[in-house]
């Protein structure tokens, strides 16, 4: 089995991709030797789709995989972790505005946490994008119960058996570390960096990822009401 899948969905970043790429694997290979790049492509309309294929037929461990058409993150990353291979899942942005080097971060909670959100100590956003992950992740919070404080930042490192558990739904990225403690498994919050997106812009709107997030997380907490939870006797 492999020691690394690190998961990335594309839409549209044929700016970032071969930096992102050359960034994954100077980072990984300072402790693991047997990795796998995971791309998923969203049905890109821009040369996406040309250069992941370049770099897949250059580089033996980069993996691609395209969508018809454009089906969303959710999508994207339950793709990514259908074909995952690791002992351990990375998944984070094309865009670079959180770095790869922060994997070393998360990495010594593995052992005891079955899964380690990542946690943006600053955001290098504007205010209308922060605003609105706070009052999403607060509103979320209180809604499912949970506690995590940034379930939006990309960067998240899980043991293979995590995701392999997942059943996902449409909007379902944005409870990963709700689901995985619904699916019985530790969760611990890690903070690590933020920054500016150097090329590119955001493919995904503010408020109506606002309001749709509010609707999906009354979902997860009819989900939750409703998970089995039983024990064979010894």
């Amino acid at each position: 089995m492999l020691q690394l899948s690190v998961i990335a969905p594309i839409y549209n970043e044929e700016e970032n991709i071969e930096r992102l790429t050359e960034r994954i694997s100077q980072a990984v290979e300072k402790e693991f030797s047997d990795y796998e790049i995971i791309y998923v492509n969203d049905g890109s309309s821009d040369k996406s789709k040309e250069i992941l294929d370049k770099l897949a037929f250059q580089n033996s461990k980069v993996r691609v995989f395209h969508f018809t058409e454009n089906n969303g993150q959710t999508a994207a990353l339950a793709a990514g972790f259908e074909k995952c291979t690791g002992e351990l899942v990375v998944t984070m942005d094309a865009d670079l505005q959180t770095d790869p080097e922060d994997i070393y971060r998360l990495l010594p909670y593995i052992e005891e946490y079955d899964m380690v959100n990542g946690k943006r100590a600053t955001r290098e956003d504007g205010i209308v994008k922060k605003l609105s992950s706070v009052i999403g992740n607060g509103v979320r919070n209180k809604i499912t119960g949970d506690d995590i404080q940034d379930t939006g930042c990309p960067l998240k490192l899980y043991k293979l058996e995590v995701v392999k558990k997942y059943k996902l739904f449409d909007g379902m990225h944005r409870f990963l570390p709700t689901l995985a403690r619904m699916n019985g498994y530790k969760v611990i919050e890690v903070p690590v960096r933020h920054f500016d997106r150097e090329f590119g812009v955001s493919k995904y709107g503010v408020w109506n990822r606002l309001f749709k997030g509010l609707k999906d997380a009354f979902a997860v907490r009819w989900m939750m009401k409703r998970n089995l939870n039983y024990e064979f006797e010894n």
